[in-house]
């Protein structure tokens, strides 16, 4: 089993970040060649999740559709940081993703990449990935 902890610094309130080159380098450190990867958020309001990459404007939808349906302010709000909409988000897209490694390589559809997701930025973040032989 190989553990990797790495830390991502976001720039805006909302942003989709592929991290697929990093996992894919994490892979390759540790040798595995058949497995699972599993990365992970320790954070309420930052998650993953997994989908198209080659039109950034699938990533922009996303966060406008985030954002309609999970406003960053409703007057209904209670929690005292002002970011439940952050946590509602995360909710929606999970704390982790878990990815398949055959041939030494992540399998993945032609068009997909792994984004970290960060609901309530700016901010520097960490997640962890564990990569486990079999």
């Amino acid at each position: 089993m190989y553990f990797y902890e790495h830390t991502i610094a976001t720039d805006r309130n909302q942003q989709m970040i592929k991290v697929t080159g990093t996992i894919r380098e994490d892979l390759k450190k540790s040798g595995v060649t058949e497995g699972i990867i599993v990365v992970y958020s320790p954070h309420t309001t930052a998650g993953f999740t997994i989908n198209e990459n080659a039109d950034p404007d699938v990533v922009h939808d996303i966060l406008h559709g985030f954002e309609r349906v999970f406003p960053t302010s409703q007057p209904f709000y209670r929690h005292a940081e002002g970011n439940s909409h952050a946590h509602m988000k995360t909710s929606l897209v999970g704390a982790s993703q878990t990815l398949i490694v055959h041939e030494g390589k992540i399998v993945t559809g032609i068009w997909q990449d792994l984004y970290f997701c960060d609901f309530d930025g700016p901010r520097n973040r960490h997640f962890y990935v564990k990569i486990l032989e079999g």
